[in-house]
């Protein structure tokens, strides 16, 4: 769960520490939660979306035992993960569920509805480090000529997507809704609106500023509503840009053009190759930490796994036994 990684600072409220058991005062609670979370950590709507999704199936749970949402016992949340782990739900899936927990009832006790926090005496599930997936520089090669290929509009629209994407690390919900002004000294820099309403500012490579500027001299000719939007890449959706769905779409439609399995790439996967790459080729982990917009340095260490190869062949190259060992096998 990202956007809300530690517990909002609530404002006390008069009323909430004389809050019934009901499951209307439980639910007001929660909206309250909720609200909180939007108005002072600045948490996206899918955050505040699974955070009501994870609160409820708890609720549901102390349910069935009679018991409301403010009322669980350091047992109740237990058993609670031992049922997510006996329907096979994933360590991670465990953990963004307590994490949610967590949160909720450091807010009951911040207003004075609780006078414990039962979650605290939870252990968390254990779970592996997953590696990111990535492609390799000669896939985003390809995916790139792929979308190259395309005739007309939608190759200079495709084309001006996957550069930007691959030069930014961008997820493709900022992707999507950049707006014309994000393009920054003369499109060298890309002003990036991220969680939490943060900004950041992410350098743009050569070919993706010519990218984007093929694509934006093409609208401005086109003397439509849409040369006139304010978004980099408008559409007729609701919100007036391209969808995630529909990037996502297309990304795996490159995939099977490129000779690629369309499965192993998604914008998210994109994201990941960017950064691998980054760090394959020496870059920082702290500046990498910046464009890619992660609160925290920790969140980004997920990307050394690239350093083991690339510290394996500068060791086989540079150092002195090495060499001799080289030596000694040619001869």
């Amino acid at each position: 769960m990202s956007g809300a990684d530690g517990p909002p600072s609530p404002k006390r409220s008069a009323g909430f520490a004389q809050a019934g058991r009901s499951a209307a005062a439980g639910t007001r609670l929660l909206d309250a939660f909720l609200e909180l979370l939007v108005a002072e950590r600045g948490a996206a709507a899918n955050t505040v979306t699974a955070y009501r999704r994870d609160l409820d199936d708890f609720a549901a749970f102390l349910a069935r035992r009679g018991l409301g949402l403010t009322e669980a016992r350091a047992d109740d949340v237990r058993d609670y993960l031992g049922r997510l782990a006996r329907e096979r739900l994933s360590p991670r899936t465990g953990a963004r569920r307590l994490s949610a927990l967590r949160q909720f009832h450091r807010f009951l006790l911040a207003e004075g509805v609780r006078a414990d926090d039962p979650s605290a005496q939870v252990d968390g599930p254990r779970r592996g480090r997953a590696l990111p997936k990535y492609l390799g520089e000669g896939e985003v090669s390809a995916l790139i000529a792929a979308a190259r290929r395309k005739p007309g509009r939608e190759g200079l629209r495709l084309s001006a997507l996957l550069e930007l994407l691959y030069a930014t690390g961008l997820r493709v919900s900022e992707l999507v809704g950049l707006p014309r002004s994000a393009l920054a000294r003369g499109g060298e820099v890309l002003i990036v609106r991220g969680k939490g309403a943060k900004e950041r500012l992410v350098p743009l490579s050569v070919p993706a500023r010519e990218a984007v500027a093929a694509w934006l001299r093409l609208r401005a000719g086109e003397g439509t509503d849409g040369a006139r939007s304010p978004w980099l890449f408008p559409s007729r959706s609701a919100a007036g840009h391209l969808t995630r769905q529909w990037v996502t779409r297309m990304l795996k439609e490159l995939a099977a053009a490129a000779g690629i399995d369309p499965a192993r790439v998604s914008p998210h996967v994109v994201r990941h190759s960017f950064a691998s790459h980054l760090i394959a080729h020496g870059a920082d982990l702290r500046s990498v930490q910046q464009m890619l917009g992660h609160a925290d340095i920790a969140t980004t260490q997920i990307y050394t796994h690239v350093l083991e190869d690339r510290l394996r062949a500068l060791v086989g190259e540079h150092h002195p036994l090495a060499r001799g060992t080289r030596r000694r096998r040619r001869g």
